[in-house]
């Protein structure tokens, strides 16, 4: 993914989208699967720490994984994805309770609280027509402001759905499954659920006047 470079070109008539969405900068370039092993790097080796070892020692793991993948983040592309470093501030939070109190409850609400923290900035700030979601997932989409706001709108719901299903799992299972479950379930469920908002973002995407050119010659 690179920066858009603004362009000349003025589209005019039935060239100019008339919902168009403001101007934003794209998020850095990234490599999708450099950023799927910082993603899930820590993820695994939180799995396989509590396979062998248990919670606590896996707690250790996960939080110093995520601080690692972070500055690896940094290292590698010189950016920090809001999504990721939300999540590890909040990893190492209630890592840090979890060792407290010696109790390992405040992992497993992790997931509850910082997924219904996303899920609430979404849905208020599209309440007062900001949508979040381009900043929330560094995304370099161009779409009308229609577009994002239903996309906006798709999301907010479905981090509530991980919130949900996330308190179902670890008040129901195991610890050992719930482990599994986040480590394996959870990725598995967003990208399956990215995938089936493709036809509205090819729907409400914006194309660039070349584009938009060829498609009235």
């Amino acid at each position: 993914m690179n920066d858009v470079t603004p362009t000349t070109h003025q589209p005019t008539g039935t060239d100019q989208p008339t919902d168009a969405a403001p101007a934003r900068k794209p998020a850095a370039p990234q490599n999708p699967k450099l950023k799927l092993l910082l993603e899930m790097g820590p993820l695994v080796l939180f799995f396989i720490t509590n396979w062998k070892f248990g919670i606590f020692p896996a707690t250790a793991v996960l939080m110093a994984g995520v601080v690692v993948a972070l500055i690896a983040s940094w290292i590698l592309t010189k950016h920090l994805p809001i999504m990721p470093l939300v999540t590890a501030v909040a990893v190492v939070f209630f890592g840090g309770l979890t060792f407290i109190f010696q109790d390992d409850l405040f992992i497993k609400l992790k997931p509850t609280i910082v997924n219904t923290i996303f899920g609430t900035a979404l849905l208020g700030a599209l309440a007062f027509g900001k949508p979040l979601l381009p900043v929330l997932l560094d995304s370099v989409l161009q779409l009308t402001e229609d577009g994002w706001r239903k996309l906006t709108f798709r999301w907010g719901l479905f981090f509530y759905v991980l919130a949900i299903v996330n308190e179902v799992v670890w008040r129901t299972q195991t610890t050992d499954f719930w482990v599994s479950f986040k480590a394996f379930g959870i990725m598995p469920l967003t990208i399956v659920f990215a995938l089936s908002q493709v036809p509205l973002i090819l729907r409400y995407e914006l194309k660039a006047p070349a584009e938009v050119d060829r498609d009235h010659w």
